[in-house]
C-alpha cells in the first residue's frame, strides 16, 4: 500500500510538472525597461512578452502588436501610471507614448514614454508598480542610462523604488537588488531545487555533500559568467530539456546504480554547468554595458548561493533526522521514483511539444 501511495505521488507530481506552462527559469515574467536621461527628459522603453503575463495583458499585447488602437492605448496608459518619475523632489510628468515598430518574426513588444522634468535631472526617483497590473511574479530588469553614469535596477513586488544620481558613485542599492533576485529566482526555480535534492538524497558524510554543493555552485557560476557575458550561448530549449535530464539521471543513478557518494560531486559539476545556462535566463537579455554587467552578474550570482544555501541548510537537517527515525531507504526509494518521473515528464515536454 506504501508503495502504490508513492507511486501516485509522483504521478501527480509528474502530471502539475506537465502541465505548468511557466519558464522556471524567469522567476515569473521579465521586462526589460530601458531609462534614458537627457537634460530635463528621460525616455522611458518597456520590452514584454506576452506568453508570460496574464490573458488580458497578453491579448492587449497581441492586438497592440497588430495595430490596434484602443490596446496600445490601454498599454501605454498602464506606463504612464504605474512608472513614477520624481526628479528634485517634482513629479516629471509622462508624454502620450508609442510603440516602436514590430519586427517580423519577434514576438515582444516594446512601449515607449517620454517623460518631462521641470529642470535638468540631477537626482531622480524611480518607481514601477507594474506589478499592480503584470502579476505579483513579474519583475523589471532596468538599465539606467544618465550623463557619465550607467547603472541597473531590478524592480520586484519587494523593490518598487529606487534613486539615481547621475554622474555619481557605484550604487550599492542596485547591486543588492540583484542578490534579491537571485535568491527568489533559486527559491523559485523548482527544477533546479530537485536536482539539488535528488544530488543530497543518497546522504553520505559531511565532506561528501560538501563537495556536491561546491561542485554545484562552481560549475554553475563559471557558465552562468560566459552566457550572460556572451562568450558562450546555448539555446533556451536544449537548455531546459537538459536540466529536465539531470533530474531524471540523478534519480535513475539513485534507483538502480547504486551511486558512490563520495564520487557524485563529479555528476553535480557536470550538470551544474547547463544549469548556470539556465540561471543566465534572467539576466542575458537586458543588454547592460560591461562594467553594469559585471555588477549585476556579481550581485545575482550571490543571491542565487544565498538562496540556495538557505534550501540546503533546511533540507541536510530534515534528511539526518529522517535517516535517524529508520525511513532512510524508503524515503530515497519513493522520492526518487517521484523525480525519475517528474524529470521524465519535464524532458519530454521541454524537448518535444
Amino acid at each position: 500500500m506504501t508503495v502504490r501511495r508513492a507511486l501516485v505521488a509522483a504521478l501527480l507530481l509528474a502530471a502539475l510538472a506537465a502541465g505548468s506552462r511557466a519558464f522556471p527559469h524567469t522567476g515569473g515574467s521579465t521586462g526589460y525597461a530601458s531609462i534614458d536621461i537627457h537634460g530635463a527628459s528621460v525616455r522611458y522603453q518597456l520590452t514584454l512578452w506576452p506568453a508570460a503575463l496574464p490573458p488580458a495583458v497578453a491579448e492587449d499585447l497581441e492586438s497592440a502588436r497588430a495595430g490596434a488602437a484602443p490596446s496600445r492605448d490601454r498599454l501605454l496608459g498602464f506606463v504612464r501610471d504605474k512608472v513614477t518619475l520624481v526628479a528634485q523632489g517634482r513629479r516629471c510628468a509622462a508624454g502620450p507614448g508609442s510603440l516602436l515598430p514590430a519586427r517580423p518574426g519577434v514576438e515582444s513588444v516594446t512601449l515607449v514614454v517620454d517623460f518631462r522634468c521641470a529642470d535638468a535631472v540631477r537626482d531622480l526617483v524611480i518607481r514601477d508598480d507594474l506589478f499592480d497590473v503584470l502579476g505579483a511574479d513579474y519583475h523589471t530588469l532596468a538599465r539606467i542610462v544618465g550623463p557619465g553614469r550607467t547603472t541597473q535596477f531590478a524592480f520586484s513586488p519587494e523593490t518598487r523604488e529606487t534613486r539615481v544620481r547621475p554622474g555619481g558613485g557605484p550604487d550599492g542599492h542596485a547591486t543588492a537588488s540583484f542578490v534579491r533576485l537571485g535568491i527568489g529566482h533559486i527559491l523559485s526555480g523548482w527544477d533546479h531545487l530537485l536536482f539539488l535534492l535528488g544530488l543530497l538524497l543518497p546522504g553520505g558524510g559531511l565532506l561528501a555533500l560538501l563537495k556536491i554543493i561546491t561542485a554545484f555552485t562552481l560549475a554553475h557560476s563559471v557558465t552562468l559568467s560566459l552566457a550572460v557575458l556572451d562568450v558562450v550561448a546555448l539555446p533556451d530549449r536544449i537548455v531546459e530539456a537538459v536540466i529536465a535530464l539531470s533530474i531524471a539521471a540523478v534519480a535513475a543513478e539513485t534507483l538502480f546504480l547504486r551511486p558512490t557518494v563520495t564520487r557524485r560531486w563529479i555528476v553535480s559539476f557536470c550538470f551544474g554547468l547547463v544549469h548556470g545556462f539556465g540561471f543566465s535566463s534572467a539576466l542575458r537579455e537586458i543588454g547592460l554595458p560591461s562594467g553594469g554587467l559585471v555588477l549585476a552578474l556579481f550581485g545575482f550570482n550571490a543571491g542565487v548561493e544565498l538562496g540556495q544555501a538557505l534550501v540546503v541548510g533546511v533540507a541536510v537537517p530534515a534528511l539526518l533526522l529522517l535517516r535517524d527515525r529508520g525511513w532512510e531507504q524508503h524515503l530515497i526509494r519513493c522520492s526518487s521514483m517521484a523525480l525519475l518521473l517528474v524529470g521524465l515528464v519535464l524532458f519530454v515536454e521541454r524537448a518535444f511539444l
